[in-house]
């Protein structure tokens, strides 16, 4: 016990932080620049942004978006399926890794929040829970009921992480703004307000992701003997989960390794589970 005491005064090099911030700036850059390379270069081996991106011959599709053309239209169609697939493969193995290493409003929120550090000299940990977790799977099954309602793939048009692509796309051919761009400024909004707000409880795709994801592969493991139950991870966890009592194994978790990387007496990591 005493060398665990210890342990806590250690300051623990960040692993995972730097490198997933990375990630969601290459990810940023490919759909900010991809534009440029369409209309000024004529370069079109890029196209497309997060809702629906061609690299090569390889097609990805958002499979909220495609899972709601299906629906509104009532056909399969198999280009569609399979650019469908890859995304729906890495939420079934990694789980909702889409939303923490290359969404571009998770890049945006983390953005903000090293500005915040930069002028306040502390992190924004707006982190509560005013709201049950569960909201998130009613705000999946509702956009999907009121997309079949309407008879259109509302998520295609209202997207956050696409319409931050589409805004930067019209930018750069049309030299102004579309006004679903108000949208992004809104989640952004809610993420001064409470941490990941959007993404905790509003964010469909999200919710489809963490739906796959339930028994996914890639999990975030507690060591028992090394937990001395100082309650840091659950301060570092964007979405306030406590890995301490489980937690880091429920589909909310996205795997993003704050938890990790805040942990002095290395009692989490990353497991690949077995089948």
């Amino acid at each position: 016990m005493v060398e665990k005491k210890v342990s806590l005064k250690k300051k623990r090099h960040s692993k995972y932080r730097p490198i997933r911030f990375l990630m969601l700036f290459l990810a940023f850059l490919l759909i900010a620049i991809t534009p440029y390379l369409n209309s000024k270069l004529h370069f079109n081996f890029v196209q497309g942004w997060f809702q629906s991106l061609s690299i090569g011959k390889l097609w990805f599709v958002s499979p909220l978006e495609g899972l709601e053309s299906i629906l509104t239209s009532r056909l399969l169609y198999g280009p569609l399926l399979v650019g469908m697939a890859i995304p729906v493969i890495i939420a079934l193995l990694l789980g909702r890794v889409f939303c923490s290493w290359i969404c571009p409003i998770s890049f945006l929120s983390e953005l903000i929040d090293r500005i915040i550090l930069k002028i306040k000299g502390e992190r924004h940990r707006k982190g509560a829970n005013p709201l049950p977790r569960a909201l998130i799977w009613y705000a999946l099954i509702g956009e999907i009921l009121l997309a079949l309602v309407i008879g259109a793939p509302i998520f295609v048009f209202l997207s956050p992480p696409g319409l931050v692509g589409r805004e930067i796309m019209v930018a750069t051919i049309f030299h102004t703004l579309a006004i679903e761009g108000v949208v992004v400024i809104i989640v952004l909004l809610m993420h001064l307000f409470q941490k990941r707000f959007f993404c905790k409880y509003l964010c469909p795709l999200g919710g489809l992701l963490a739906l796959l994801g339930i028994k996914r592969r890639l999990v975030i493991q507690k060591e028992e003997d090394l937990c001395v139950s100082c309650g840091i991870c659950k301060k570092a966890c964007p979405f306030t989960l406590d890995p301490e009592k489980g937690q880091s194994l429920s589909p909310y978790c996205w795997n993003c390794g704050e938890c990790i990387d805040s942990c002095k007496t290395g009692a989490l990591n990353f497991k690949w589970k077995s089948l």
